[in-house]
C-alpha cells in the first residue's frame, strides 16, 4: 500500500504543479480554448488572466498535497469534478470532463489512503 500511497502522491502533487505553471507560458497547449464563451462572457477579465488565476490555484493544491497531503488530495477532487462540471455544462471537451472524473476518483482514494488530516 505505501508504494500506491507514494505514486498517486507523486501525481496529484507534481501534475497540478506542472500544469499550473503551464498556465503562464501556454507551452503543452492553449488553455484558454477550454474556457467556454458562456464563461468567458461572465469575467470581469480576458480569459488568460482567469487561466493564470486557475494556474495559481493548481499550484498551491499540488504543493499542498506534498505538505497535507489529505487536504491537498481533497482539494485536487473538488478542483477536477469543478473543471469536469464546467466542461460538462458548455457540452465540449466531453473527453476531458471524463478524464477528470477518472483523475477526481483518483485524488479521493489517495485523500483516504492518507488517512485523517493531521
Amino acid at each position: 500500500m505505501k508504494i500506491a500511497f507514494e505514486i498517486l502522491k507523486y501525481t496529484y502533487g507534481i501534475v497540478p504543479i506542472v500544469a499550473g505553471f503551464d498556465k503562464f507560458t501556454n507551452l503543452l497547449t492553449n488553455w484558454e480554448q477550454y474556457v467556454s464563451p458562456q464563461m468567458t462572457s461572465l469575467l470581469p477579465f480576458e480569459a488568460g488572466t482567469f487561466m493564470i488565476l486557475v494556474g495559481a490555484i493548481e499550484i498551491i493544491a499540488g504543493v499542498l498535497v506534498f505538505v497535507k497531503t489529505q487536504i491537498g488530495a481533497y482539494l485536487v477532487m473538488g478542483w477536477l469534478l469543478l473543471i469536469a462540471l464546467s466542461l460538462i455544462a458548455s457540452l465540449s471537451y466531453l473527453d476531458v470532463a471524463v478524464r477528470d472524473v477518472v483523475m477526481a476518483i483518483g485524488a479521493f482514494t489517495l485523500a483516504k489512503l492518507a488517512g485523517p488530516a493531521k
